[in-house]
């Protein structure tokens, strides 16, 4: 499914939706260039899980995890700083990965071999300075049945 926001808010609105579809032990991969609207889709993803003052978060500058409470852990991974896969390796990823919370992870193409098989993988493409392209694609049944359920009213290609 392919979706097209015209702004921040509508990116964050996503998020939104789709963090009230996560449940414990689910992987969201998100991958584009900088600046494309991961970290403003990973704002929404949290308030849906329920995470106080979701609005505040912000891509981990030093430490590449950060972890915050909602209704399930949401656990929050940013992999801009990392040259190599084999540098992810002594993270811990498997910890989170799977596990009590919601893991989302930013720059994830980065880690191919580290990523569980089953997740939701979302690609970002700017279309203008506002507009995004945002490609929602299911990898596994429970993962595809979210995407189905992502009833929203953003424009869908």
């Amino acid at each position: 499914m392919v979706i097209h926001t015209q702004s921040v808010r509508e990116t964050v609105q996503l998020g939104r939706r789709i963090g009230g579809l996560l449940r414990p032990g689910q992987t969201v991969a998100l991958v584009g260039e900088l600046g494309s609207g991961k970290t403003h889709l990973i704002k929404g993803l949290a308030a849906g899980i329920g995470v106080k003052r979701a609005g505040r978060i912000a891509s981990p500058s030093f430490t590449l995890i950060h972890e915050y409470q909602g209704r399930i852990p949401f656990y929050h991974v940013d992999l801009y700083r990392l040259v190599a896969e084999e540098e992810a390796a002594g993270l811990g990823l498997e910890e989170y990965l799977g596990g009590a919370g919601a893991t989302a992870i930013e720059w994830a193409d980065r880690i191919p071999s580290l990523l569980p098989k089953e997740l939701l993988w979302i690609r970002f493409r700017f279309l203008d300075r506002h507009r995004r392209s945002i490609h929602l694609q299911g990898k596994g049944s429970r993962y595809e049945e979210m995407v189905d359920l992502l009833d929203t009213p953003l424009t869908k290609n």
